[in-house]
């Protein structure tokens, strides 16, 4: 669901160095069949093609709805969504622009990587710290779930982006975020009946 990188950008001939046995296994995956969808996250949103051509992924850039098994589900990364949050709102445009992208390219991957891997080392996950509940009234995407549900009905809403793993029941539908793998080690599986959120080391200790 997004920010499967804490940073990434394809130059032309290039795609920043590491992640070899992450991409093999994404790649595996594809080879015998299975599908995988990547979601872009605010700290991976310079995807472009390079993991749908090389490995077979599908890349969603935007909110999508399906349908399993009966469930409505509304699927996004997460970031953007909701009121307020103005500033982050603005630099993702910024971010986003074909041109300032552009531009990015035209810096050398040792120094466009190196800035980038400046700024992840002074991130919060890089520092061992996590995420916390800021409270129901200030979680943009609680608010965003609410605000969506008085118009249309969906059974889940499945998000990344806070990097806190949540399950919360909102009216007759759920919230879930899957949380992140640095501390939480957390995903969701839908058996086709009910979705669970599960945690890899409790299953595999």
């Amino acid at each position: 669901m997004g920010d499967l990188f804490d940073f990434w950008f394809e130059y032309r001939k290039a795609i920043p160095k590491g992640f070899t046995r992450l991409l093999g296994k994404i790649a595996e995956f594809c080879d015998s069949g299975i599908p995988v969808y990547i979601f872009t996250g605010n700290h991976d949103m310079w995807m472009f093609d390079y993991l749908q051509d090389e490995l077979g992924v599908t890349i969603y850039r935007k909110p999508v709805v399906k349908e399993f098994y009966g469930k409505k589900f509304f699927l996004a990364h997460g970031d953007g969504l909701g009121p307020g949050d103005k500033g982050y709102k603005f630099i993702k445009k910024v971010f986003a622009n074909p041109f300032l992208q552009w531009m990015f390219a035209r810096i050398h991957p040792n120094t466009g990587i190196g800035i980038a891997n400046f700024w992840s080392k002074r991130s919060r996950l890089s520092n061992g710290e996590k995420d916390v509940w800021k409270g129901e009234d200030q979680e943009y995407l609680v608010r965003f779930v609410k605000e969506t549900l008085k118009k249309e009905h969906y059974d889940y809403f499945i998000f990344g982006h806070r990097h806190l793993p949540m399950q919360m029941q909102i009216a007759d539908s759920w919230y879930i975020n899957l949380g992140e793998w640095v501390n939480y080690t957390s995903y969701a599986v839908f058996d086709g009946d009910k979705l669970e959120l599960k945690n890899y080391r409790s299953v595999n200790v």
